[in-house]
């Protein structure tokens, strides 16, 4: 079985799996409204069963628990097996430890995880030196060079068809 094979899939937490809300402070589980982002859900549905799936965020004023709460208002929570917050990793994104610290702890080889993100700068980088597969979703279509990503989508709808290719 070749090394480079994808097991878990990593997502970021704002603005790629539940959208940030302009103007809304504080924990996400506190805000009057949460929503998903568009078509996470159907692919968070088509893929949870098949690769260990992860959720990671550098949000400072959101731990663990404070992620899941947030989560669990839309249902998203019973999509993850696992969850990573840089106040219980000790790391922030783009830090390359925060990344290795979550392979360490799923007990898979960052080149065997694909990390998923929106910001190029925090969420692909670092990922990329920690050896793991990246791709960038580009929602805001950024243009520009972005060589540390492996794949890029510009919609949550073409992420299906693009793990088909990487997966």
């Amino acid at each position: 079985m070749s090394e480079k094979l994808i097991k878990a899939l990593i997502f970021d937490w704002g603005d790629t799996i539940m959208r940030d809300i302009p103007g809304k402070e504080g924990a996400m589980f506190t805000w009057d409204k949460v929503e998903w982002v568009p078509f996470a859900e159907e692919v968070l549905q088509s893929v949870y069963q098949h690769y260990l799936c992860c959720i990671a965020t550098s949000a400072g004023h959101s731990g663990k628990e404070d992620m899941i709460r947030a989560l669990a208002r839309v249902g998203a929570d019973r999509y993850f097996h696992y969850f990573f917050s840089s106040k219980e990793l000790g790391y922030t994104k783009p830090d390359i430890r925060f990344f290795t610290s979550i392979a360490y702890e799923i007990g898979i080889s960052a080149v065997q995880c694909l990390m998923t993100g929106n910001l190029y700068e925090k969420d692909i980088i670092g990922a990329k030196e920690a050896g793991m597969t990246t791709l960038f979703y580009n929602e805001k279509k950024l243009a520009g060079d972005f060589p540390a990503a492996d794949f890029m989508i510009y919609s949550f709808s073409e992420l299906k068809k693009t793990l088909g290719q990487i997966l």
